[in-house]
Order: structure tokens, then C-alpha cells, then sequence
């Protein structure tokens, strides 16, 4: 089957043998896994508590040790040190990464937006210069786009460049902050304005340049070991040969970054939730409480079990959708592109499924990492605890990447556009949908299984999220996305409609191949979450309907999104004590 593209799953079905799942890594991606996790426990966890007091050099050390070993280079072609691994072995890497608090930041910002912007836009001669040491570690490097006046827009910058007199340099000058790595890193990606120019242009600028400048490290809340300051510009001379791409493409440069940036934040956060979830589990296996350990307490595993199903729903859904990147990454370089070009592109088209999920995957971690202090109590606000670290850490990842309210917006947009423009026939589904509201939902059949009924479900979803997209495009036309609360609520569907069918997906492939014996416990997992996927539609729906008509309007179409948001009950208490009793049992989160 022809993958899906960016936003499709609202109006077309996959089938469950043609998504990639975790339960299928060869033993090559199993021991870059395991190579990570040793990594962080003899490298990293020892010596965690000196990087959160700010230990620049440390950390760098750290950094450039990862790098022997070859970790920086995962994404990097051969002929420029690396070991041009897929993209689904790449999320494997950042998921793993992930549970290494401050130090994955680093080592993230360094090996993606740090590096990629030279391997992808790059010439040859930068590549050999530059990405051949960032795949190494003897180079760490940061990415600087953001300014005092510049954030979510960041086209907005004042940063300029201005050809020198003999025509061999552009001086720079401007201000760049929260610059991660910008304590340590040899090398920046700098976008800054040309002259007047209306658009960014990117370069490549070296920290010993005359003229930069690196202020004091900010106090965070969390990330604490993760350098973050000011870089300065004051009339620093970049050679012209270090101009990224050609003049003016730094905001293209930019955007696509991003997108590559948002998905393989989805993919780092998962690391984070399993070992909060791990940790959880540990502590309330050992904590007693009226003597009995707090492990047997309903409260204490309904926790357990949301942490396991969202974590476990979150790294379904990024390996379906890098596993379609890594697909179109082949289709492009065989029609001739350019490697790091149809990297780049194909991880551009599934924008819609970054931004979702870059938003799913940091409200996930919160969630997570709260409920982690939570179960550990009092211990669980002490700098002792784990679960302290990794809760005030995980409070950034809502803001990087975009925030999460102009991903919501994005996702949406994105969405809308490419079914408008004809990637895919949105406009015509939606208004059918919109015209036969009163008659569109899909009943049981009989003999219907398991499976087929949760897919049911979604689809019924789908019709619920594609009747919104129809109505609020016809009242507001152009300037619906002025109408962002509307825009949020019809993200939220998107979002528990993405996710809960790759849930579905990827646990019905498990039940068709075998791969765990243990199918009930994640036929649990899926139950409670499709369940409360018909909560969260619901609920949505509801808001954007009386948002977007009244009267009659309003009434009809109601009805119609509460008819297909309606599902047949579901004992969520007892599914999710049975879940949480497996983990408990296995004292690990092992699934």
C-alpha cells in the first residue's frame, strides 16, 4: 500500500500490516539501543547531579564522549563520518537519548538542529568542513534562531549581515537568545537578515570568530545541567563561503528544521515517560503505607496505568509516522534528489504529524513525570528523588520546538491546506459528511471483532473532526484561524484520533503476528484509550459546535458529533488494574 501523505489519516484507513511497530527493531537497532542505555548508566547518571550544578565543561566532556562512540553520527552519511542510519533508528536513538535529562537537550541540539541545517543545506565543502566533526563529537553544535523580539515569529529578527568592502565576508551583528550549547558549542547556525532583505539567510559562524560574544547561563527551572545563554555579534566577519544554501532561503531552512525538531522531540520524551514510569513503579513496589506497600492501592495504580497507556500510545504513533518518512526519504533519492535534501523534504511533508505529535508527546511527559512526583509523595518534591529532576525538566518541552498553542494552530492549518490544495480529497469527504451529518455514523455489524470495533470507533472520529473542519472553513472562510480556541478543540480530536489509531494499529499487528503472548494486557491498554479518546471528541466537539453556530444549526450538528463520539462502555477501573498489576509484578516497565 502507497503510504498515506501528511494529514491523510482523516479521510483514508492504513492497515495494520503496513505500519512499522517497535516489536519488529533488527538486532542492529536493538544494540544502538542497548549501546545508548550503558552509555547513560556508566557515563551520564553518574555524574548527573555535578551537570545540573551548570559544569559547562563537564557537560561538553560528556557530549564528546557520546561522540565517541559514534552516537552523533547516527543520522550522518558515511562519506562524512557517520553511519546513515533510517529514520526510524534515528527516533530509536532520541528515544533512548531521552531519558538522559539535561544531557539528551545537549546532545539533541547538537546532533539535530546544530548539524542537520550544514548535512541538509550544506555544500560539500561544508559538509567535509564541519559535519564530519559534528558527527564525531570533536565539534558540539547550537542553533541560533530565536531573539529578544523574535520567537514563534521568527522571521521577526534584527540580527543583519552586510557585506564587507572586498566582497569575502558578511559582518554580522546581533543578539541571539536561549542558545542551547551556547557555552560549549564550536559552531552556530546564525540567521540573520541580509542588508533589507524581507526573509533570513543562515551561516555558519565558529565561536572563536572576532566578535562573539557568550553571555552568563540563564537559571532555569529545569534543565539545569543544559548550557542556555545570550550569544552575541558585534561586527563578527563570517567568510561568504559560509552562507548555508543561497541568500534569503534561512527561513525555508528554518521551518524545516523545526519540523525535523518537533518529531524527534516526540521521540525523546518517550524515553523520559518509560523511566518515569519506571521509576514510579520501583518506588511504589518499595513504599509502605499502613503496612501494605502503596503499589496495591487503586489510586496509585490508575496512575501507573495512564502513565503506561499514553507512553505506550505516544511511541506507537512516532514509529508509524517515521517509518513513513523513512519510506518517502527512499522514493525521493531514487527519483534522483539529493540524500540530505529528500531527508529534509520528507520530513517536511509530514508536518501535520510532527506538530501533533510534538504536542502529544510533551503533554504526555508532563503528565507523566507529574504523576511520577505524585506516587513518590513528599519524596517526590525532594532534590533526592529522580522524579524531582525529571519533573521540572520536562516542563520545557511544551515550549520548544514551537509552542505548543502555534503547533495546535499549525497542525490544524497544515491540515486544511494540503486537503484544500489536493494532496488529498478533504474538502469533498468533509462536505458530504457536513450535507448527510444526520446519517453518517458506522453501526456494529454482526460477528464484528475486538479490533473491528475500536477501528469503528475512530473512524466515527474522523467524520466527528472532518464535519467541524467543513463547518468552521464554511462560517469564517480565511479568517477561521483568527478563531483559535475553535482551531484548538479541532486539534485535540486530531490529536486522539492519530494517536488512537496508531495505537489500534500497532496492537492488532501484535495480535495478527504473535509478538507478545501477553495480548490481553495491551488489548486493555487499547480499550481504556479509545474510551476516553470518545471523552476528549466529545467534549471538543461540543465547544467548537455552539463556538462556530446556534439555533437549529447548532442542535443538528450536535447531534451528529455526539452520535459519533458515542461508544459502548468500557470498565476502565478493572482494565486499568490490570495493567498496572502486570507492571507491578514485573517491578519494570515492560512493554
Amino acid at each position: 500500500m502507497k503510504n498515506l501523505k501528511s494529514g491523510e489519516f482523516l479521510v483514508k484507513e492504513t492497515d495494520s500490516s503496513d505500519v512499522f511497530i517497535p516489536e519488529e527493531y533488527n538486532e542492529e537497532q536493538k544494540m544502538i539501543a542497548q549501546t545508548i542505555k550503558d552509555f547513560l548508566d556508566t557515563e551520564l547518571y553518574p555524574i548527573v547531579e555535578d551537570l545540573d550544578k551548570g559544569d559547562r565543561e563537564l557537560m561538553a566532556q560528556t557530549v564528546r564522549k557520546a561522540g565517541e562512540l559514534g552516537l552523533m553520527g547516527i543520522a550522518i552519511p558515511e562519506e562524512y563520518g557517520g553511519f546513515e542510519q533510517s529514520f526510524v533508528t534515528q527516533m530509536l536513538a532520541a528515544e533512548n537519548i531521552g531519558a538522559g535529562y539535561s544531557f539528551s537537550v545537549a546532545f539533541m541540539a547538537s546532533t539535530g538542529i546544530g548539524t542537520l541545517p550544514i548535512m541538509y543545506y550544506g555544500n560539500e565543502e561544508q559538509r567535509q568542513k564541519y559535519v564530519t566533526k559534528l558527527a564525531s563529537g570533536e565539534y558540539i553544535g547550537a542553533y541560533c534562531l530565536t531573539e529578544p523580539s523574535a520567537g514563534s515569529d521568527a522571521n521577526s529578527g534584527k540580527t543583519n549581515a552586510v557585506l564587507s568592502e572586498d566582497g569575502k565576508h558578511y559582518i554580522i551583528n546581533g543578539q541571539k537568545m536561549w542558545i542551547t550549547n551556547a557555552g560549549f558549542a564550536d559552531t552556530h547556525v546564525v540567521f540573520a537578515k541580509i542588508d533589507n532583505d524581507r526573509v533570513l539567510s543562515a551561516f555558519i559562524v565558529e565561536k572563536d570568530m572576532e566578535g562573539v560574544v557568550i553571555g552568563p547561563d540563564e537559571h532555569k527551572m529545569g534543565i539545569k545541567g543544559s548550557s542556555t545563554a545570550q550569544i552575541y555579534y558585534n561586527d563578527v566577519k563570517v567568510p561568504v563561503e559560509n552562507m548555508i544554501g543561497r541568500r534569503g532561503m534561512g527561513l525555508r531552512i528554518a521551518l524545516s528544521i523545526l519540523h525535523m525538531g518537533r518529531v524527534k522531540l516526540g521521540a525523546n520524551v518517550i524515553g523520559a515517560a518509560k523511566k518515569a514510569t519506571r521509576d514510579s513503579i520501583n518506588y511504589a513496589n518499595e513504599r509502605k503505607q499502613f503496612n501494605v506497600l502503596i503499589s496495591r492501592f487503586g489510586t496509585i495504580k490508575h496512575k501507573i496505568a495512564e502513565q503506561a497507556i499514553r507512553t505506550f500510545a505516544l511511541e506507537s504513533s512516532i514509529f508509524r509516522v517515521s517509518n513513513d518518512i523513512d519510506d518517502m526519504m527512499t522514493e525521493l533519492k531514487a527519483g534522483g534528489m539529493d540524500k540530505g535534501l529528500a531527508s529534509i523534504d520528507a520530513i517536511s511533508h509530514y508536518a501535520v504529524e510532527a506538530a501533533l505529535l510534538k504536542v502529544y508527546g510533551s503533554e504526555v511527559l508532563d503528565f507523566v513525570a507529574d504523576e511520577a512526583a505524585q506516587i513518590h509523595g513528599g519524596m517526590g518534591y525532594s532534590a533526592e528523588m529522580a522524579a524531582d529532576r525529571g519533573y521540572r525538566d520536562s516542563r520545557i518541552n511544551r515550549i520548544f520546538e514551537g509552542t505548543n498553542e502555534i503547533n495546535r494552530l499549525l497542525l490544524v492549518e497544515t491540515a486544511i491546506k494540503r486537503g484544500m490544495k489536493g494532496d488529498f480529497d478533504m474538502k469533498g469527504v468533509a462536505e458530504e459528511l457536513y450535507n448527510n451529518m444526520e446519517n453518517c455514523r458506522e453501526n456494529k455489524v454482526d460477528g464484528e471483532s475486538f479490533f473491528e470495533q475500536k477501528l469503528r470507533y475512530i473512524r466515527n472520529y474522523k467524520k466527528a473532526a472532518l464535519i467541524l473542519i467543513h463547518a468552521v472553513s464554511e462560517k469564517f472562510g480565511k479568517g477561521m484561524l483568527k478563531e483559535q480556541e475553535v482551531i484548538n478543540n479541532i486539534s485535540d480530536i486530531m490529536i486522539a484520533i492519530y494517536t488512537s489509531e496508531s495505537l489500534a494499529l500497532r496492537i492488532k499487528k501484535i495480535a495478527d503476528t504473535g509478538a507478545k503472548s501477553n495480548i490481553d494486557i495491551y488489548k486493555d491498554m487499547l480499550a481504556v484509550n479509545v474510551f476516553d479518546a470518545s471523552n476528549t471528541v466529545l467534549k471538543n466537539a461540543m465547544d467548537a459546535v455552539y463556538s462556530i453556530e446556534d439555533g437549529e444549526g447548532a442542535v443538528k450538528m450536535y447531534k451528529a458529533v455526539k452520535n459519533l463520539a458515542c461508544v459502548e462502555g468500557v470498565n476502565v477501573k478493572d482494565a486499568r488494574r490490570r495493567i498496572a498489576d502486570y507492571l507491578i509484578e514485573e517491578n519494570d516497565y515492560k512493554l
